[in-house]
């Protein structure tokens, strides 16, 4: 574990943890994240790390992530019945899927490994034991890339500034990922009114004909409740999605998944956007303008909302009214 300097130590932390969703092979690029991370962040907070693999993971990996980062670290593998298919998924109807996605160049299409990933980050890593002592995490994926100084604990702004949600990114997904994730997400709604606040997000996912405008809060980065996740409403919402197939007989993923959960279950000022915090995976910057950029090595010409204003909703997220 890194050494830090007295003067640079900090202990007053909320109950919170940095989560990894990662494998042996991404050891270089995620000691690369790590150490960015420990720069721009947690050297002065020292916040424990938990890493989830489908795999067991080697020795080697344990020892070399070990040495980059500053809090304590654990590791966890993941249980079979949480990467596997549920019995009642027919798997040659989702490997027909997969083909005819990889056929037709959908993004990530024929890919089986990647549903297993989104349906896990959809409803099962906050049920790992090793996250049962925490209320908030921020998920790290390898390879990403931190821009800036963050001076102050985002947990703890989260915390005493009763936010459930934060983020970073906010983009449109592909479409032909998810055809059928809203209408299901609207039976859903139909089903279980009583769990639907009367003030919520819709208006962030919705377009100006009550349609889906296919907004989502991009969860590669996300900072955020896990009592929100592990409430009745969030997880009534997971199962009818499980139940509905979506993950394999389309390729539902779980940052629509999130985000359509925020926007029912939540409202505006429960989500926050860390537009001071400059992020990178590839190939989209959240890079904050002005004076905040002193803090950054980022080139604020490169941030989603001035490269790439057609794909962000980010903006339109800041236009919402407040409650």
């Amino acid at each position: 574990m890194v050494q830090i300097p007295l003067e640079e130590q900090k202990t007053e932390r909320v109950s919170a943890a940095f989560v990894i969703l990662t494998r042996n092979g991404d050891l270089k690029d995620l000691r690369e994240t790590l150490v960015q991370l420990e720069d721009r962040f947690n050297r002065r907070y020292h916040y424990p790390y938990v890493f989830l693999n489908n795999e067991p993971f080697s020795d080697e990996f344990k020892e070399k992530i070990s040495q980059v980062v500053t809090g304590d670290c654990k590791f966890g593998l993941i249980p079979t019945e949480h990467w596997s298919y549920p019995s009642f998924i027919n798997q040659t109807k989702a490997a027909e899927v997969r083909k005819d996605m990889a056929e037709r160049s959908v993004i990530y299409g024929g890919r089986e490994s990647y549903r297993h990933m989104c349906r896990y980050e959809s409803g099962f890593f906050f049920r790992h034991p090793l996250m049962d002592e925490y209320k908030w995490y921020w998920r790290v994926e390898p390879g990403v890339k931190f821009g800036c100084d963050i001076d102050y604990d985002p947990f703890r702004y989260m915390e005493e500034n009763n936010k459930k949600y934060g983020f970073t990114i906010s983009i449109k997904e592909v479409i032909e990922t998810i055809p059928t994730l809203w209408n299901t997400t609207m039976k859903f709604m139909k089903d279980h009114k009583n769990m639907i606040p009367a003030t919520n997000l819709m208006d962030f996912v919705t377009d100006k004909d009550g349609g889906y405008n296919r907004c989502h809060f991009w969860s590669n980065f996300e900072i955020a409740s896990l009592d929100f996740l592990r409430s009745g409403e969030y997880l009534a919402y997971f199962d009818y999605l499980d139940q509905a197939g979506g993950f394999f007989y389309e390729r539902w993923g779980d940052a629509p998944v999130h985000s359509l959960a925020v926007s029912m279950f939540l409202n505006k000022n429960q989500v926050h956007w860390f537009e001071d915090i400059g992020y990178f995976h590839g190939p989209l910057w959240n890079c904050p303008s002005g004076k905040t950029n002193s803090k950054c090595w980022c080139p604020e010409s490169e941030s989603i909302e001035t490269k790439n204003r057609r794909w962000s909703c980010t903006l339109d997220f800041v236009a919402l009214p407040n409650p």
